[in-house]
């Protein structure tokens, strides 16, 4: 069953809500949407959890508005989400922004509705490259992909698939139904809110956030991130919230939730029963 919840400025905000049992709430990543979690979402459902994912506003099938693609805006249409479905006692899963999404969640709304958190290939606590963060990524790096999705996103979608799911290196089992699907999920979405979600994902210092983060948490995340290197993100992250464990998948790309999907989904479900 699918549906949208109505914001407070009028943008649909769409939903799936699947299965019975303990909630698990997914936050998807950069360009894509709640499809993204396909895997995860057959497999936990199958094992007895209801499992819950939506479409970010400017991605999927959710409004594609001018205004509001900022993670402030991000955090309350996921409470909105939350406090619709009445959702209690969740596991909270968020890759890459949405893993920015759920930390800015809990830094905002706190964690009453909360018991894990699982962050995979997630940006927090920061991306970008400064004076206090020179493990991070370079500002020019982000102008291009701004340049990319303003210019030719199909295109750029299409040649970002490379090193997402880490098809440039020797051994891979990419296949063309993970980029195709990535590629799919991309324009779904709106220029104007991917445009402006780039900021949000690269820019945005989540620290604050990842302290307010007090329930049991499982960070995973490739050794191997060509997106979301894990030196600025994972092994940072795991040092400030409290109770945090950091499993490390060898070789992983930044999409490891498919092409590691089997191995995911298996800690999940490990971390979820304990």
């Amino acid at each position: 069953m699918s549906h949208f919840v109505t914001m407070k400025d009028g943008a649909s905000i769409f939903y799936k809500d699947w299965g019975s049992g303990q909630p698990i709430v997914f936050a998807h990543g950069w360009p894509l949407s709640a499809d993204a979690w396909d895997p995860q979402m057959l497999f936990m459902g199958q094992h007895g959890y209801r499992v819950i994912a939506h479409d970010r506003r400017g991605h999927g099938r959710s409004s594609q508005t001018w205004h509001g693609n900022d993670m402030d805006t991000y955090a309350d249409d996921l409470a909105a989400v939350m406090d619709a479905l009445d959702i209690r006692d969740a596991i909270m899963v968020g890759h890459s922004t949405g893993g920015g999404e759920v930390a800015h969640y809990i830094g905002r709304h706190g964690s009453e509705r909360v018991s894990k958190v699982v962050l995979v290939g997630a940006v927090p606590p920061l991306m970008l490259k400064t004076p206090d963060n020179p493990a991070g990524t370079p500002i020019e790096i982000f102008d291009g992909i701004r340049d990319g999705v303003a210019s030719d996103r199909s295109h750029f979608y299409q040649e970002l698939t490379t090193p997402f799911f880490g098809a440039n290196r020797e051994g891979h089992s990419v296949t063309q139904g993970m980029r195709d699907s990535f590629w799919r999920q991309g324009m779904m979405g709106g220029v104007k809110g991917q445009y402006d979600c780039i900021h949000e994902f690269s820019e945005v210092d989540y620290t604050s956030d990842l302290r307010a983060i007090d329930v049991p948490t499982l960070i995973v995340h490739g050794d191997d991130d060509q997106i979301v290197p894990i030196d600025a993100s994972g092994r940072r992250s795991v040092d400030i919230v409290d109770n945090a464990e950091l499993k490390v998948y060898a070789g992983a790309p930044h999409g490891l939730t498919v092409t590691h999907a089997q191995r995911f989904n298996t800690d999940l479900l490990s971390f979820a029963r304990h």
